[in-house]
């Protein structure tokens, strides 16, 4: 028996790849399986070449995996795209209406299942998804009766006719791949599970979550790929606690209308991706100037412009941090697994409140659209700290107004709502004195320059690096960002086989950069390496500008819309040693 292995689909967008790989996912999160998922996927609503890989597992694992056990194809396309990662003696279940054959050169075995002909038997061809999901599942020797509660729980709402028809598609299918191949295959039967079914989601539900949790009550937001799920997900749950959704004609409403919302006390957020964050740059330093509380998750996909919308990418890094004209306090804070996703967007809206400052959340197309297997969350570490909200603020004398931009030692200002008696204050985006009213003044200047951009001297979020350090000086320090920290643990269990002594960190806190923590590992490596998933090494520039080490670090970088597989760490590093 096996510990883990790995299945894709594949065909054309739109024939029913992904409620495929979505019925089979449950039915194995039934059974307390841990997953990793990766969909591939094109810009357009239908046609095109979509497969998403599920990896299976019996333990914790945060990485898609470097090869393949079961392929099932719906076109020929899907075999000569893909049939290169399979591994010896990998299966390929395919739709036989196509003639399928496999590319020369490779071992593995290929069952050929009229999956259209048996659903359009059973009354339409759209039910072939479940054909095929039927044959891979008898394949590995599962019990169907758990992947058939699966089929009704998707199609319950259907009516019960629609159920039986798809679980008689699932029946046959997995009859007839049983009858070809003389039984379940030995070599791919899974070692069972432990039976405790985990939260299955993506980076975006947990966002979505994350936000719920935090008391934010209003999103305002423009759709786009990928980080529109966090809008559906909010869709659906605001107005359970009295809060909306406004979908806005643009980024520039929907961020404009946040620091409105945020200005009145709601904890509010907008969500996007590249194009979007860069529309939102003005009203950004807006936010800045004004110093009120604004949540934003910028999603990265692959660009410049359009670029690949659907693919993934690391290369907004830059923009979140030196975007906006002139010169603001700012947090930019990276989670790195889907649990952080939850409580990292819970301590944004803290960060920008206690703070009064912009927080960007910098998700990835990875982390924010890959589905996987999610440990329980702990709803006790919701903190809900709205920092210097001043309620019953003293009477003012005569002809003064509230200071709501106040000199104080930390650098933070009493904050009031509006509404609230005595609170009255100008709020402008031009230079202002602490009361809120214009000011060309070069002293007020240079005072309130410094108050903004000090308050965040001694900011440290919450695990800002993870940090995974057994050696003293190792041979080789690993450095990542978002999604890449599986990749990197998988590969360097690799490594350390091999007698090579490796750390690893993930830096979360993006920016203000935290110097301080990260430069004794960089000291005590040997040598550096920093993983990302760009052209231009955008992280390894923030830690040679901030904490130097140029001469030691060196880069492995993929920008060609796909992510790291853990091979391609483990052979960068075998480079270096």
């Amino acid at each position: 028996m096996i510990s883990q292995l790995s299945w894709k689909i594949g065909g054309q967008q739109g024939e029913g790849v992904e409620s495929t790989d979505r019925i089979f996912s449950t039915a194995l999160n039934r059974l307390g399986y841990y997953l990793y998922g990766y969909r591939h996927f094109s810009s357009r609503i239908k046609g095109g070449h979509t497969n998403n890989k599920i990896r299976i597992s019996t333990k914790p694992m945060r990485a898609i995996s470097d090869d393949l056990d079961i392929l099932v194809a719906f076109d020929q396309e899907t075999i000569d795209l893909n049939a290169y990662e399979l591994r010896t003696g990998g299966v390929v279940v395919a739709d036989a209406k196509f003639n399928p054959t496999l590319p020369e050169g490779i071992d593995a075995r290929l069952f050929p299942v009229p999956i259209t002909s048996i659903a359009e038997d059973l009354g339409t061809s759209l039910m072939k998804n479940m054909v095929a999901s039927g044959a891979s599942w008898a394949l590995l020797g599962l019990p169907l009766e758990v992947f058939n509660k699966a089929v009704e729980e998707e199609f319950g709402r259907k009516g019960p006719a629609i159920v039986e028809k798809n679980v008689e598609a699932v029946k046959r299918g997995a009859d007839f791949v049983l009858e070809l191949a003389g039984g379940p295959l030995e070599d791919f039967r899974l070692e069972e599970a432990d039976g405790k079914q985990k939260l299955f989601t993506i980076g975006n539900e947990n966002i979505g979550l994350g936000c719920v949790a935090a008391g934010a009550r209003l999103m305002a937001a423009y759709p786009i790929t990928p980080a529109s799920e966090i809008m559906e997900y909010l869709i659906k749950k605001l107005p359970k606690f009295g809060g909306t959704v406004v979908q806005t004609e643009d980024e520039i409403a929907a961020v404009t209308m946040a620091i409105g919302a945020n200005y009145a006390g709601v904890r509010t957020l907008t969500a996007s991706a590249g194009p979007g964050l860069a529309l939102m740059m003005e009203a950004i330093g807006l936010a800045g100037m004004t110093e009120t509380p604004l949540v934003i998750v910028d999603t990265q996909r692959g660009g410049p412009s359009t670029g690949l919308p659907t693919k993934q990418e690391q290369s907004d890094l830059n923009a979140m941090v030196y975007g906006t004209h002139g010169e603001i306090p700012k947090v930019v804070i990276a989670p790195a697994s889907i649990e952080d996703c939850f409580y990292d967007t819970i301590e944004a809206f803290n960060v920008a409140e206690q703070y009064q400052v912009p927080v960007i959340i910098m998700t990835d197309l990875q982390l924010s659209l890959g589905k996987q297997s999610c440990e329980a969350l702990d709803y006790d570490q919701i903190k809900i700290e709205r920092g210097k909200l001043v309620k019953d603020a003293p009477p003012l004398e005569d002809n003064k107004l509230f200071k709501r931009y106040e000199f104080t030692e930390d650098g933070i200002s009493p904050r009031v709502l509006p509404g609230e008696k005595y609170g009255l204050h100008h709020v402008t985006g031009v230079e202002h004195d602490q009361e809120g009213r214009p000011s060309e003044n070069s002293v007020n200047r240079l005072k309130m320059m410094d108050k903004r951009l000090n308050k965040l001297n001694n900011l440290y979020i919450r695990d800002g690096l993870r940090i995974d350090a057994p050696h003293e000086t190792p041979d080789l320090l690993i450095v990542g960002m978002g999604s890449t920290g599986g990749t990197i643990d998988e590969a360097r269990l690799r490594l350390e086989k091999d007698g090579l002594s490796t750390n690893h960190i993930t830096v979360r806190q993006i920016h203000p950069f935290p110097t301080e923590q990260l430069t004794p590992y960089l000291e005590k490596a040997k040598q550096v390496l920093v993983i990302e998933n760009n052209a231009t090494a955008q992280l390894a520039s923030q830690i040679k500008m901030h904490a130097g080490y140029g001469e030691k670090i060196r880069n492995l970088l993929k920008y060609d819309g796909n992510p790291f597989l853990p091979s391609d760490v483990y052979k960068a590093c075998k480079e270096l040693n």
